[in-house]
């Protein structure tokens, strides 16, 4: 029997950290294909839709698996609470801006309830409030399995960091994932928003060349993120995190961690 406080409110077995781990890589790879990607330049390139609608059942499949341990009833009430209030905070601040509030609520959670709650919140809430503010698409997996890597990534944080140490630690974080995302989601949509280079056809200095280095793609995509993303929405999300974490993080957590309390899971944790 595990705490929630402090430890984990999804059980992680052993086989559910590979599946984990494995699916993520994979998930990551349907990210950075145009990076891994160089043909001749005579030849033309398609995206490879086949390969990218196989997103949604990575997803599947790692939820299936980190739900194999059981959900505890109670746990499975406080994913839903959370899950609507993210996704209630995302129609409301809507991305304008920048300013976004919906990551510092995720982060908050996944430091409270461990990285498998984390996970499995960034994909229930990016759901839920697509649903919500009719954003779905074909960009919302990638929305769904990022999102669920910061939650993951938050649970993961040193537990020993506690007091003030910790409000720092999780605002840092907070800025780091505000960029990270930003960064991933653009890294998403470029090679559909701007096309992809093909030979004889004029493009922008910004699209993807199948035919180049990596070297250059890297700078065509790097001048396409700091210009569409990085000094407006990625830093306005940023502020947001790390702002919203300061203010209302401590009473946030606490109010978490007292919910924690109340609530057991029976599993194998790693």
């Amino acid at each position: 029997m595990t705490r929630l406080d402090g430890q984990v409110a999804v059980p992680l077995s052993r086989r559910a950290v590979v599946v984990l781990a494995l699916a993520s890589v994979g998930g990551l790879m349907m990210l950075v294909w145009p990076l891994l990607l160089r043909v001749q330049p005579a030849e033309r390139v398609d995206p490879p839709f086949l390969f990218l609608a196989l997103l949604p059942v990575v997803i599947a499949v790692m939820l299936a698996e980190l739900s194999q341990g059981g959900l505890d009833t109670r746990v499975l009430a406080v994913l839903g609470v959370l899950s609507a209030v993210i996704a209630i905070l995302r129609g409301l601040s809507a991305g304008t801006g920048g300013v976004e509030l919906v990551f510092f609520l995720l982060i908050l959670a996944g430091r409270v309830f461990g990285p498998g709650f984390g996970f499995v919140l960034g994909v229930t809430s990016l759901f839920a409030s697509a649903l919500l503010t009719a954003g779905v698409g074909p960009w919302l997996p990638f929305q769904m399995l990022v999102s669920a890597w910061v939650g993951m990534g938050a649970g993961l944080l040193p537990r020993r960091v506690t007091g003030r140490a910790e409000i720092v630690m999780l605002a840092t974080y907070g800025v780091f994932a505000a960029y990270a995302y930003g960064l991933l989601m653009n890294l998403s949509g470029w090679p559909f928003l701007l096309g992809i280079v093909v030979p004889g056809h004029e493009q922008t200095p910004l699209s993807f060349d199948p035919s180049a280095a990596l070297a250059e793609n890297l700078q065509r995509f790097a001048a396409y993120t700091l210009i569409t993303s990085t000094g407006s929405f990625d830093t306005g999300r940023a502020i947001t995190n790390a702002l919203a974490i300061v203010i209302v993080g401590p009473a946030v957590l606490t109010t978490l961690r007292r919910a924690a309390k109340r609530a057991t899971v029976v599993g194998t944790t790693v």
